[in-house]
């Protein structure tokens, strides 16, 4: 053991959130990650080479990593054809199982989305990374790029499921159980009843890949847990949830703000305006307490031998608070299955973003929304049969 005490830069390079720290894997279950028995088929995941801050030189390298670990993945690069074979070339596993397609169009971070799609469609890396899905020549599309353009075009190029208005954004979210899926965070704002009981529909069947559960519990995010409070469509998604009992979850009821964190449901559902607010909220409230956390271990001798005989503990909490090991939100909805790597990640980062990608494809997504889609359905037809039977005078004749 070393005699050194630690310096308040180690001390502080140590703490998190940290871009370019930690070596934590993604924080998929061991279900979802795993490779249903008897599947032999390679998963073929479309890249939007240029999207992010950094682009190919943090896209490449993400998908090498992705590849060690899911080596029945192929890919394929929409980009800047030059930038990205020089960067292949020193990932030679990679670069024999990847093809790459060229485009000079960039969507940039502050393209607006309607001139995103005026710009890019057809031609963008972007564009043409969605349109590989719409063909089937990929499962699944990758990028870094700007959200509101990404949904814009994956909502124009794949269009909506039958039945679905609004497409939405889930992520996962960590808790102090483990992980919990929260959704919409900002694909669209403002929901109605529907909208929202759609939402836990699509929400529970990315549980049941992510979660690993079959029957995952799903509540409605409001100001207050009693029935009484709320907006009216919030108030009315919740009794229709409460009454049509939907397969495949389980309607916790109304939960708060402090019930994300907490862990309380497997699947929390607010619209999208909400559901961004809190995220940003979230993310900003984790650097607020690393800042906390590197002020106070750096501010004396003391502190920084007291850091020094809890390192272990801190590497662990750095690892539970690394934002990499959550990357990735699923587009829910579409005709095609799109994931949202965030804008400033890093290489670890985008691997677990093309990581929740092939969890998708390879447990079959698209097919699990449908299918509950469907059946919930046939419940809410149910559902409105009672509710017509329990109202006063149903089943008497009319009377002049």
């Amino acid at each position: 053991m070393s005699n050194q005490t630690p310096s308040s830069d180690s001390v502080a390079d140590s703490m998190l959130p940290s871009d370019n720290k930690a070596d934590g894997s993604p924080a998929l279950t061991a279900a979802a990650t795993a490779n249903p028995a008897g599947n032999s088929k390679q998963v073929r995941i479309a890249v939007d080479a240029m999207g992010g801050d950094l682009g190919p030189e943090m896209v490449v390298p993400g998908c090498a990593l992705a590849l060690e670990k899911r080596p029945d993945c192929k890919f394929i690069f929409f980009g800047q054809e030059d930038r990205i074979r020089s960067l292949l070339s020193a990932h030679p596993a990679l670069a024999g199982n990847a093809t790459v397609v060229h485009s000079d169009v960039v969507i940039l971070m502050g393209d607006k989305p309607s001139q995103a799609i005026r710009k890019g469609r057809r031609v963008s890396s972007m564009w043409m990374a969605i349109e590989a899905v719409k063909k089937g020549d990929a499962d699944v599309a990758v990028s870094a790029g700007n959200t509101g353009a990404l949904m814009a075009m994956a909502k124009v190029c794949l269009k909506t499921m039958p039945s679905i208005e609004r497409p939405a954004l889930a992520g996962i979210w960590p808790t102090a159980r483990g992980q919990s899926i929260v959704l919409d965070l900002g694909a669209s704002i403002g929901a109605g009843a529907k909208q929202l009981v759609d939402l836990a529909i699509m929400g529970s069947a990315m549980a049941r890949i992510v979660l690993g559960c079959e029957n995952p519990t799903v509540g409605l995010l409001n100001v207050g847990v009693e029935e009484i409070k709320g907006i009216e469509e919030v108030k009315e998604a919740g009794g229709i949830l409460r009454e049509a009992h939907f397969p495949y979850m389980t309607y916790h009821g109304f939960v708060e703000g402090d019930d994300l964190g907490a862990g309380t449901c497997d699947v929390v559902v607010t619209e999208g305006f909400t559901g961004n607010i809190a995220l940003k909220t979230a993310e900003g409230t984790a650097k607020q307490i690393a800042h906390y956390l590197r002020t106070a271990m750096s501010s004396s001798l003391m502190s920084r031998i007291g850091y020094f005989f809890a390192r272990g503990a801190f590497a662990q909490l750095r690892e539970k608070m690394d934002p990499r090991r959550a990357n990735g939100g699923v587009f829910l909805g579409l005709e095609g299955i799109v994931i949202k790597s965030h804008g400033g990640t890093d290489a670890l980062g985008f691997c677990g973003a093309v990581e929740l990608g092939y969890a998708m494809v390879r447990h079959g997504l698209q097919a699990k929304i449908r299918e509950t889609m469907e059946q919930s359905r046939e419940s809410r037809a149910a559902a409105a049969v009672l509710a017509q039977a329990a109202l006063p005078g149903s089943g008497e004749p009319l009377t002049e």
